[in-house]
């Protein structure tokens, strides 16, 4: 990857891209050393034009940019950087530097807690219990929920039909956890099926 450091006095802008939920999070600079570091331990690391020198994001607070993916444009001075962030991005605890609550992509995060929960000792969640019965229990709840949806949609209450659409979507997630798929290797066949066409 040849990035051009020479154009804006050895800085390059990244841009910082949630790698599933595809958010935009933040903003940041690296020179030529910050990116090498980067590219060692997997995790981000800004020039800091403020305080004049290399900072990893997370340092101080754990709340860490896990690198998925580096990507440059076209012009090779800009950087866009898919992670996977450890917590808050933003220095005042908000997920992105931009002030936006993003419910786009959300389906990711909740199959992050179902994964979550489905590791916890106590079975107290829903979830929990549910993927504790067993996959022929977890398969018939979705078959439930499916029929459910059907009838919802020869009615005209949109709420109700709405309602209805998240509880199968949140169900299908739990029978993709049962049986150890991941909702990305689904969105994969779509992409696949549709490049193809």
């Amino acid at each position: 990857m040849l990035i051009d450091f020479s154009k804006s006095n050895g800085l390059v802008p990244v841009i910082i891209q949630h790698y599933l939920k595809l958010e935009i999070l933040m903003l940041g600079y690296m020179n030529k050393e910050a990116f090498e570091k980067t590219k060692a331990e997997g995790k981000v690391c800004f020039y800091s034009r403020s305080k004049n020198r290399l900072w990893t994001k997370g340092e101080s607070s754990g709340n860490f940019l896990f690198v998925k993916n580096i990507d440059i444009d076209c012009d090779q001075d800009t950087l866009l950087i898919q992670v996977q962030p450890a917590g808050a991005v933003c220095h005042t605890g908000a997920m992105n530097c931009f002030n936006k609550t993003n419910s786009k992509g959300f389906i990711y995060e909740l199959e992050g807690i179902i994964e979550k929960r489905s590791k916890e000792f106590t079975n107290k969640s829903y979830t929990k219990e549910l993927l504790d019965k067993g996959i022929n229990k977890v398969s018939q709840k979705f078959g439930e929920e499916a029929i459910e949806l059907i009838i919802e949609a020869k009615d005209q209450n949109a709420n109700l039909f709405k309602q209805e659409c998240a509880d199968v979507l949140y169900h299908l997630l739990v029978l993709l956890k049962a049986k150890n798929i991941t909702l990305e290797e689904v969105e994969n066949i779509l992409h696949k099926r549709n490049s193809n066409k």
